[in-house]
């Protein structure tokens, strides 16, 4: 990363107050004192993408159209191509089912300002009756995160949901369109060890190179942050076949775990691709407040905020200093209704587009908002 670039990273951080439904902002004695950390403005413009009932394919299981993005879209993964932000977005059909029981599938859409999208008319990734349907219906496939890989190829991590247990998939690329499955990503780690285990939310460690993140090796092999109610690292020779990191008893070895009484009391789930810096691994990650015993009272319980971690990058298991305010929380109206009335800003797409940041994020899991670091 040029030196120009790194600063733009390091300017101070500005927090985002939760309790107003109006953007506010503060410099903190943190931000000064912690210079690896990023600052985001929501835009004006906000939501960017809502759901849209005239989108339609036919479903190659039910033999029928359906209106694919009729309920939500939300959640998206982002990349730079061609000088044009993609968004690979998550997108569920039955406005009438209960949140966790639509059938969600990936769509595309593109833009060439990072704020006013257009979307392709079918979704690009989704249940079929293919070798992975078993893993894939009927709850679908959720929450992609996408990274470009050092020969160009595009790396798809996404939820895969049967409405038993989540499992963390991949899929890869050339031309962001056409996407081949790959399977979970830990299904012959450990010989499948950890194949039927709960996991979600892969952030590959990335590495700024001439405006675009490219995934990074570090002693020859990538790493991935992963997990839901805690952080978790693994690693992998080819961006698609994963191995978890385990401690001496052979159980996973959480390098970041929930803080009770704080805004990540619940669970800490990685967000967006992680990113290689001078001064460490930067992960941004959403954080869930309890419900209850354990929560914080300064952020309404069971809210989704933003917050920031950074690793040691020649140990990238050991967490060096966890953000204690979340930098993004639920401020808009329509960021604290929709399916998830507690209030969601849930980060997952993050590309470096004119000399900027953006950051986009599931709002409600209902539609997608937009911050911007200048």
């Amino acid at each position: 990363m040029n030196n120009n670039l790194f600063l733009l990273l390091t300017l101070a951080i500005f927090c985002v107050s939760c309790k107003n439904e109006k953007k506010s902002f503060t410099t903190t004695t943190e931000a000064v004192e912690s210079p690896w950390l990023l600052g985001f403005e929501k835009t004006d413009i906000n939501p960017i993408m809502q759901a849209d009932s005239s989108y339609t394919f036919l479903d190659p299981i039910s033999k029928k159209e359906v209106q694919w993005q009729k309920a939500d879209v939300f959640n998206p993964g982002a990349i730079v191509k061609n000088d044009t932000v993609f968004l690979l977005f998550r997108a569920e059909d039955n406005p009438k089912a209960i949140l966790g029981h639509r059938t969600s599938r990936i769509g595309l859409a593109y833009s060439v300002d990072g704020i006013n999208f257009t979307k392709h008319p079918t979704p690009v990734l989704f249940p079929d009756n293919d070798e992975f349907s078993q893993y894939d219906q009927p709850g679908g496939i959720e929450d992609p995160r996408i990274i470009e890989s050092p020969d160009g190829t595009y790396i798809m991590l996404y939820t895969s949901w049967n409405k038993d247990i989540a499992r963390l998939s991949s899929a890869t690329s050339t031309n962001l369109k056409e996407w081949t499955k790959q399977g979970p990503v830990f299904e012959d780690a450990y010989d499948g060890k950890f194949l039927d285990e709960w996991s979600k939310s892969g952030s590959i460690v990335t590495e700024l190179i001439d405006g675009r993140l490219i995934a990074k090796k570090i002693n020859s092999q990538y790493l991935m942050y992963w997990g839901e109610l805690f952080v978790n690292l693994a690693t992998s020779i080819n961006g698609v076949d994963w191995e978890p990191t385990l401690n001496e008893k052979g159980e996973l070895l959480h390098s970041f775990t929930p803080s009770l009484n704080e805004f990540d009391s619940h669970l800490t789930e990685p967000g967006p691709p992680a990113l290689y810096t001078e001064h460490g691994i930067l992960l941004l990650y959403n954080g869930k407040n309890l419900s209850g015993e354990g929560a914080t009272s300064k952020f309404p319980e069971g809210t989704y905020c933003g917050g920031q971690a950074l690793f040691d990058k020649n140990d990238p298991t050991k967490l060096i200093k966890r953000l204690d305010t979340p930098f993004i929380c639920p401020s808009l109206p329509h960021e604290i209704s929709g399916q998830y009335k507690a209030g969601t800003t849930f980060i997952e797409g993050l590309v470096y587009f004119n000399d900027k940041w953006f950051l986009y994020y599931g709002t409600a899991d209902s539609m997608v908002g937009l911050a911007v670091k200048e």
